[in-house]
């Protein structure tokens, strides 16, 4: 053997050496290197074992894994009344989960317990975020949150109980009042229901504060702002126009949870109230004819709608990064989106999934709300100090509008409890 072939063996040699080397550290402790099993705590958008998003996930997760050996997925779907608490619990005993698909993400992020979106997901599936939902999944300019599932608000008012009433759907307050009486003339229970109550009074009363031309936070997004003028004159209005006449039906608004005020309109016992997509479905499916349009302004002048995210976030405790991005991307893609917002009248938090929505006309019940989700309003999810403030809201709210009720006074406690949660932020 010539001493060039013999070199020439010994670099081969080297070479491999050094390829499996490689091989086997990357084997080791570091991301893909065995099998890794994924935990994810998700919200259940169903309203019962026939509709849970168990059934969702698990549909989902099978096929992810026929495509993806390796990567288990591991869902555990959790009532909306709990699964909050119930993943900040996991967190406090140092068990987070990998994932968790939950309603607020500011607290997790500010603790620095999340991955950012840029370290997970590769840049088209970033990109395909709905600008408004992604800025939204922000703090400090990182993105921490993950919009999942999305909706926006309208007036929902019953087209039988109207027309037997010889009322006109509302372009303006006024015309609000006057509906609603003629409701009322007819012996309908809740001719406007107003849900103030501990439920979801933050989401009533910023659809209201939005119409009104306020809302909770100043014209530049800087600070609350939640006594301004145009706040008290909407509560007022409510209080004197709508409460005072007796035009809310027999339950006082401050002890009126949504869910009731639902119940209610899809028993036919709601003339009018603001309404979200899943209510639509469930009035038309108990023989309500269902009329939608924004919530009217004062004067009749267009006003953003409320918007609404939910949102799905990455810790990093486990450090299944890699393993994470990759079930995300899956979880993202249009089919997916798709499958999820026609399961639970959703709207889709891409701009691809978006389109298809928008020129498929089976789903053309859900177009006015697509329309309004652009130039809507979200709540300013990305601030820690908004879990404070929007339960300072709940409990405090319905005195607004009460009788012998003072809505700057009541407003004026709330903004004080908003500086106090920003002060501490």
């Amino acid at each position: 053997m010539s001493s060039v072939q013999r070199r020439y063996i010994r670099l081969t040699a080297a070479v491999a050496a050094l390829g499996m080397a490689a091989t086997l550290a990357g084997c080791g402790a570091g991301e893909g290197a065995e099998d890794v099993t994924l935990k994810l705590v998700a919200a259940d958008y169903g309203s019962g074992d026939a509709n849970t998003s168990q059934k969702y996930w698990d549909d989902l997760v099978a096929s992810f894994e026929k495509s993806h050996p390796g990567i288990t997925v591991d869902v555990d779907v959790v009532s909306w009344k709990d699964v909050d608490r119930e993943v900040a619990e996991m967190v406090a005993k140092g068990e987070a989960p990998d994932l968790a698909q939950i309603g607020a993400y500011a607290d997790h992020a500010a603790a620095d317990r999340l991955y950012k979106v840029d370290d997970i997901l590769p840049i088209p599936t970033q990109a395909n975020f709905l600008p408004l939902l992604a800025r939204a999944g922000q703090v400090e300019r990182a993105q921490y949150g993950m919009p999942f599932a999305a909706s926006t608000r309208l007036l929902f008012y019953n087209k039988g109980l109207f027309e037997k009433a010889g009322a006109k759907p509302p372009k303006t307050w006024d015309e609000i009042r006057t509906a609603a009486e003629k409701l009322k003339g007819e012996g309908v229970k809740y001719p406007f229901a107003l849900p103030l109550g501990t439920e979801e009074s933050q989401a009533e009363t910023m659809m209201w504060m939005l119409a009104g031309g306020g809302g909770y936070r100043d014209s530049g997004n800087i600070s609350y702002d939640i006594n301004s003028n145009e706040n008290v004159t909407t509560f007022t209005w409510l209080k004197n126009n709508l409460v005072g006449k007796g035009l809310t039906g027999p339950v006082a608004p401050g002890e009126l949870d949504r869910q009731e005020a639902f119940d209610a309109f899809v028993q036919g016992d709601v003339g009018m109230l603001n309404g979200h997509p899943t209510l639509m479905d469930a009035a038309e499916k108990a023989g309500v004819k269902v009329g939608k349009l924004p919530l009217p302004s004062p004067d009749g002048e267009g006003r953003p709608a409320m918007g609404v995210a939910d949102w799905m976030m990455a810790f990093k405790q486990n450090g299944h990064r890699k393993e994470i991005g990759t079930f995300l991307t899956y979880v993202y893609e249009d089919k997916n989106v798709l499958a999820f917002s026609d399961r639970y009248d959703i709207l889709p938090v891409t701009s691809t999934a978006t389109a298809a929505m928008r020129n498929d006309p089976k789903h053309q019940d859900l177009w006015p709300f697509l329309e309004e989700l652009p130039t809507s309003e979200l709540y300013p999810v990305g601030h820690t100090s908004w879990a404070k403030v929007s339960e300072s809201i709940k409990k405090n709210i319905g005195k607004a509008v009460a009788p012998g009720g003072d809505p700057d006074a009541v407003l004026s406690g709330i903004a004080r409890d908003a500086k106090d949660a920003e002060a501490a932020e």
